[in-house]
């Protein structure tokens, strides 16, 4: 038994690698060919383009893990079945859940290998990818207007407006912060600039404008520095245009809790992410349901008919993927539903292959 799992593990293991590994260049051949024409305008060298096309492969293996998976599970048990090794192992008692064991097993192996890739690689890839682009590819600066005319709700009834943030000296350019006692404005502070102390882990005002508002009159003062402690801090303001591709998975779930404390609306793309960050390693595992049993019997067009099905049902499941996470995005479906409904159907129709399979 354990030689015979041996030997299907890898099978498994090399028809993945190679899957993958197809998948992998493909995808990086089409995208050169859309960026040729910036590669040559910017006179990218091959080291620089080399990088960037090395960086884009984590989200390109979580992306097409699941067709892999499901191509490499049909290759393996189809040749079995075509060769006539399966009925010989069927008929020496093997059950189809032990069957399924070697190629559950690397499932799992893919699995734990696409969460550290969903949680952590994919994100950082991403980021650097992204600023890649910004420089390169996208020619609209908007990194320059990402970091200005920022405007936070601070804990407190407080909000803060800026004019123009520096990340690299941690300073703030044009700063106003409002205090509100409900709907009623009770001060405001105005400054030509702020800068973050780490140290005392305070703010320093320079040229603060100082306004106090009571009932019938306003007071008025100014103080040629001031300190002022806030929940805001120069980490958290650079991850205020991070995109949530960028984001692993603790950055994510941090992220969406200081949106929602804040009573922001519109978060319902970023959760979608999040949890799908979660729910699509799992469909590399699920997916080998249907794969293994779909082709353990012999049927007419031998592996080229079981190749273009499990195709078929891979880029099945990337577009209901996205048509579903589409409809979250929207609010039409919560969130985690989106996110986690195809694999439920896949998983279903899995299920009921295996058991016909059984029969």
């Amino acid at each position: 038994m354990k030689i015979l799992y041996k030997y299907i593990f890898g099978q498994f293991a090399k028809a993945f690698f190679f899957s993958s590994l197809v998948f992998v260049c493909l995808f990086i051949l089409i995208t050169v060919v859309e960026r040729l024409d910036a590669i040559m305008e910017n006179h990218l060298t091959v080291p620089e383009v080399g990088r960037f096309f090395l960086l884009t492969v984590p989200a390109t293996i979580l992306i097409t893990s699941p067709i892999s998976s499901l191509l490499a599970s049909i290759l393996v048990s189809g040749k079995l079945a075509l060769s006539s090794e399966l009925p010989a192992i069927r008929s020496a008692g093997i059950s189809m859940r032990q069957l399924l064991t070697p190629f559950l097993l690397g499932g799992l192996l893919i699995l734990g290998m696409n969460i550290v890739n969903a949680w952590w690689i994919a994100p950082a890839a991403f980021s650097e990818t992204h600023t890649f682009d910004q420089r390169y590819f996208i020619k609209n600066n908007s990194k320059a207007k990402e970091n200005r005319y920022i405007h936070l709700r601070e804990p407190g009834n407080r909000i803060i407006s800026i004019g123009e943030f520096d990340p690299d000296r941690s300073l703030l350019i044009a700063v106003s912060i409002e205090q509100f006692s409900g709907a009623r404005l009770t001060s405001r502070i105005d400054a030509d600039s702020m800068r973050y102390d780490s140290k005392t882990r305070e703010w320093m005002m320079r040229n603060a404008s100082i306004r106090v508002f009571t009932q019938d009159r306003e007071e008025f003062h100014v103080e040629p520095s001031k300190q002022v402690k806030l929940a805001l801090s120069p980490s958290s303001l650079k991850e205020i245009n991070l995109h949530p591709d960028e984001m692993n998975i603790i950055r994510h779930y941090r992220y969406l809790s200081e949106k929602q404390k804040a009573g922001l609306a519109g978060l319902e793309p970023s959760m979608v992410l999040f949890h799908t960050k979660s729910s699509m390693p799992f469909a590399s595992l699920i997916i080998l349901l249907i794969g293994v049993p779909l082709s353990a019997k012999k049927k007419r067009g031998g592996l080229a008919s079981e190749i273009t099905i499990s195709l078929f049902a891979g880029f099945l499941y990337l577009g209901l993927q996205k048509t579903v996470a589409m409809a979250g995005n929207q609010g039409a479906i919560n969130p985690l539903l989106a996110a986690w409904l195809p694999n439920l159907l896949f998983l279903g129709i899995g299920y009921v292959i295996y058991k016909t399979a059984l029969d």
